[in-house]
């Protein structure tokens, strides 16, 4: 299989790019109360554009707040006002140099002890699956897409996305078309993940993980590259 253009190397830059955004996302304060969900994803959208010039994403830009966690990307929930003692996440996905980035994180205002047990167990859950994926020659999108529901129950919560992530790569890389499973980890993929596309070369994939209480009515979010850490 041939990995051209150094294409793991620009995807690792790319995120790279993606965590420092998030980083100063953090440091300016930009999530807190009193804002909405709109006015947060237009503040993250010009600092963007400040720090790499970005005006292009892949995907709709996503800031879910409160009940609005609980939602997959496909939907389009009403536009919440962040309040005390919420929970919010974060899914972006620039692009630099032409090259995708796909990253999410989750944010907890307050001390509510249920939603910072969350974004725990979410990043550990990303690294569990991680490890899992690289311990495997051959594994499917529908096992390891398994594997991360096991998780979210061993957990004490639901996984709440219909997929577990999906290809990345140079933009525009090859349709996301939703009839075809076998670009999303999906519980219908039963393809090697590791299997190379039609002209033989590596595919490079996003791992995401969803887990929500809805009961509590709050869900959270990780997501970034599938690679080795």
């Amino acid at each position: 299989m041939l990995d051209i253009s150094g294409s793991l190397t620009q995807l690792i830059d790319a995120e790279n790019k993606a965590e420092r955004l998030f980083l100063e996302i953090e440091n300016r304060n930009i999530i807190h109360s009193g804002k909405t969900e709109k006015e947060i994803n237009n503040e993250i959208y010009s600092l963007a554009f400040d720090l790499f010039g970005i005006k292009k994403y892949w995907h709709k830009r996503i800031v879910r707040s409160g009940a609005n966690t609980l939602f997959p990307y496909d939907e389009n929930p009403k536009n919440l006002l962040v309040e005390e003692d919420d929970i919010l996440f974060i899914d972006f996905g620039p692009i630099f140099d032409e090259w995708e980035a796909d990253y999410g994180r989750t944010y907890v205002i307050g001390q509510d002890p249920s939603k910072h047990r969350l974004v725990r167990d979410i990043e550990k859950a990303w690294h569990n699956a991680n490890i899992f994926y690289h311990s495997k020659k051959d594994i499917s999108g529908k096992e390891l897409y398994s594997y991360c529901c096991n998780l979210a129950k061993e957990m004490g919560w639901e996984f709440g996305g219909s997929i577990a992530g999906h290809l990345i790569g140079h933009f525009p890389h090859e349709k996301l078309e939703k009839e075809d499973k076998t670009n999303y980890i999906h519980p219908k993929n039963p393809i090697n993940m590791n299997a190379p596309d039609r002209n033989g070369n590596v595919r490079h994939w996003i791992l995401e993980i969803h887990f929500v209480d809805k009961k509590l009515k709050i869900g959270g979010f990780f997501e970034q590259l599938l690679i080795k850490k």
